[in-house]
């Protein structure tokens, strides 16, 4: 796999469908990934790893998977520090006949943020003093949502995947806008999980009180 970069005026997505057209057919693991990235590349293995969440397909394992190693360089970036992986995650195999279709299909939704995106708008909000901090511990808080166990539940994968890949694209273009977009992607998954617990108490609760009575 060529190592992301190289092309320096190709966009992101043109970048990511070279990669995952180069991926190979078995032998694909998040360690191999990771070597091809590399440091500097990071937040477009985010890209890479979110957006398999935004299409309609369920590839078990996936989930807990990439979410954890999301989480990690969001940790990363926020410790200043390279990349860690725990010899588990970074060795496991990853279906990557199925996982190529579904990486490829999700790529529209980085066209669709590329297209409303800018470089260098509104650069504080991204990487200005303070706002770095911020941002890496609302990056942090997307991953840890994407990891949550509403999988089953329509868009509960959806709206955090839509965080971090605006972080992402904020990050990697220094644009404060894209950036407000993550967050507002982060506040509405916080809203949508907190009316699906509220749901859920409420009809469990109405359902003891039925056999209760």
């Amino acid at each position: 796999m060529a190592a992301p970069g190289t092309a320096h005026d190709a966009s992101l997505r043109e970048q990511l469908a070279s990669i995952i057209e180069a991926l190979p057919d078995d032998g694909l693991s998040l360690g191999r990934l990771l070597e091809t990235f590399g440091d500097e590349g990071l937040l477009l293995l985010t890209l890479l790893l979110t957006v398999v969440f935004l299409i309609p397909v369920s590839i078990p394992g996936v989930s807990t998977v990439f979410g954890a190693a999301i989480l990690l360089i969001g940790v990363s970036r926020l410790l200043g520090r390279s990349l860690w992986l725990p010899a588990r995650l970074r060795d496991r195999p990853l279906p990557a006949a199925k996982l190529r279709p579904a990486l490829g299909a999700g790529l529209k939704w980085v066209t669709r943020l590329e297209r409303i995106s800018r470089p260098h708008r509104l650069p504080a909000l991204a990487d200005g003093p303070g706002a770095a901090l911020a941002n890496n511990l609302a990056f942090i808080l997307a991953a840890v949502l994407l990891m949550a166990p509403f999988g089953f539940v329509p868009f509960s994968n959806t709206l955090p995947a839509l965080a971090l890949m605006a972080y992402a694209i904020g990050f990697i273009q220094r644009d404060g806008v894209a950036v407000l977009i993550g967050h507002a992607a982060t506040l509405l998954t916080i809203v949508y999980f907190a009316i699906l617990i509220g749901g859920g108490g409420a009809a469990l609760r109405e359902l003891f009180g039925r056999f209760g009575g």
